[in-house]
C-alpha cells in the first residue's frame, strides 16, 4: 500500500519535516491497520481527522515545549488528537484528574477550569501521544501497529532539527525516550518535585501560565 500525502491531514510544515516516514512500510502497514479496524466495525479514537490534531495545532517551527504520553483516552468522545486534552463538556477521564492532582501536590498548581488544550497546542506546546490511535475501552490496543516507531521519529526530528525545546518527560513511559533528544541542545525536565529547588519556581510558572489555562 504507497500512502498519499497529501491526503494525510496534517500541517504543511511536518509533512515536509517527515516526507520521509510517510514512505517507509511501517507507515503503510498502520494505515492498512486502521482501514482493517474500520471495516470490521471498530471504535477508534480520535475521529480520523483529529489523528494528526497535535501537528496541525503545533506547526513544526513553533514548537516550544513538548509533552508526551502513552495512548488517546479510550472514553467515548474523549480524545481529540491531544495528549493529557479532552474536549469542551467531556467528563474530566479519572487519569487526568491524578496527573494534576500530582501537579498541584509538587507545585501548589490549581487545576484549570477546562481540559481541552488546545489554546495551549496553538501557543507551541506539542502535546504528543505515543500512539495516535486507540479502540474504544481498550488502552494500549494500538501500541503494537507502528505509531510508536513514527512518533520516536517525530521526537528525533524535533531534536535534531530545533534547538532549545523543553522535553517534560515527567512519567515513566516517556523517560525512555530520552536517548532520541539531544540534551546539549534541549532541555529534558524528567521529575516535578517540590525538592528541587532551584526548578521548581520556574516549573511552575511555567505549566502554570503557558501550558494549563486558569
Amino acid at each position: 500500500m504507497v500512502v498519499d500525502i497529501a491526503g494525510i491531514q496534517m500541517n504543511a510544515s511536518w509533512k515536509n519535516v517527515l516526507a520521509v516516514e510517510f514512505q517507509k512500510p511501517y507507515f503503510a502497514e498502520i494505515k492498512k491497520f486502521l482501514l482493517l479496524e474500520k471495516e470490521s466495525w471498530q471504535v477508534v479514537y480520535p475521529k480520523w481527522p483529529d489523528i494528526f490534531n497535535a501537528f496541525n495545532l503545533t506547526p513544526f517551527d513553533k514548537v516550544r515545549v513538548v509533552i508526551l504520553w502513552q495512548d488517546p483516552y479510550h472514553g467515548e468522545w474523549e480524545a481529540h488528537g491531544l495528549c493529557f486534552s479532552v474536549q469542551d463538556g467531556v467528563k474530566q477521564p479519572p487519569s487526568l484528574k491524578n496527573i494534576f492532582k500530582e501537579l498541584q501536590d509538587d507545585l501548589w498548581i490549581v487545576p484549570p477550569k477546562t481540559w481541552n488544550l488546545t489554546k495551549r497546542a496553538q501557543q507551541g506546546v506539542f502535546l504528543l501521544n505515543a500512539s495516535l490511535t486507540v479502540r474504544k475501552d481498550q488502552p494500549n490496543s494500538h501500541k503494537d501497529i507502528g505509531w510508536h516507531i513514527f512518533t520516536d521519529a517525530v521526537i528525533k526530528e524535533i531534536s535534531d532539527k530545533k534547538n532549545g525545546v523543553i522535553f517534560l518527560l515527567r512519567w515513566a513511559f516517556a523517560q525512555k525516550k530520552k536517548e532520541l533528544i539531544d540534551t546539549s541542545r534541549h532541555i529534558i525536565i524528567l521529575y516535578l518535585s517540590v525538592h528541587i529547588h532551584h526548578l521548581s519556581q520556574f516549573i511552575s510558572d511555567f505549566l502554570a501560565v503557558n501550558i494549563f489555562p486558569g
